[in-house]
């Protein structure tokens, strides 16, 4: 599945569950393990885990199952790395204190769309 259909498939996944604050970050000239990054923020850790479940079983079904996914017991943030695209979920707080989108703001190229 190429990148961009990735993207999107995630995107749709974390919509259907109402995430909040949907980020797209585009690290191809950036990063050489993703071309994008989706950052959103849930309501609570149930809210978190039932959107990483999501993201997992719509990329499984579509035949591009998470490589890994990281931090299903933590009620801040859960990580679900689809190879080419990284979904990063957390709560509002902990997105503030780690600002994902400024860290890779940083550089050359500094485009980034949301959603």
């Amino acid at each position: 599945m190429s990148p961009d259909a990735l993207k999107d498939l995630a995107l749709t996944a974390l919509e259907t569950l109402k995430a909040q604050d949907v980020t797209v970050l585009d690290v191809r000239n950036k990063a050489s393990f993703a071309d994008y990054m989706i950052v959103a923020s849930g309501t609570s850790d149930r809210h978190l885990k039932a959107m990483a479940d999501q993201v997992h079983i719509d990329a499984k079904k579509a035949g591009s199952p998470p490589l890994s996914t990281e931090g299903q017991d933590s009620r801040n943030w859960i990580l679900v790395d689809l190879g080419d695209v990284i979904v990063h979920l957390m709560k509002p707080e902990t997105r503030a204190l780690y600002e994902l989108e400024k860290l890779w703001s940083i550089g050359p190229n500094r485009s980034h769309e949301s959603t």
